[in-house]
């Protein structure tokens, strides 16, 4: 009886790992090609043309915002 369960159990591992090892597989396949390997080495960067650059002035706004708030000690109610 014992062997039986082992025997599913390791089935069931074993079907897992691979899922999970193709799963891996499909995701770190990424869209770095040659030309962006020698771009980067030449140039330094790749830029990206979907992506927005982030504002400084709004991100250093929001930090300002942020430190700025008070932070009260909470009550103790004893």
């Amino acid at each position: 009886m014992t062997g039986y369960i082992f025997m599913a159990l390791a089935v069931l591992v074993a079907v897992t790992g691979w899922r999970l090892r193709s799963r891996l597989r499909r995701e770190t396949r990424s869209g770095v090609t040659d030309e962006i390997v020698q771009r980067i080495e030449t140039v330094g960067r790749v830029d990206a043309e979907d992506v927005e650059p982030v504002d400084l002035e709004a991100v250093r706004a929001e930090e300002d915002d942020f430190w700025a708030q008070t932070w009260d000690e909470p009550e103790e109610n004893w």
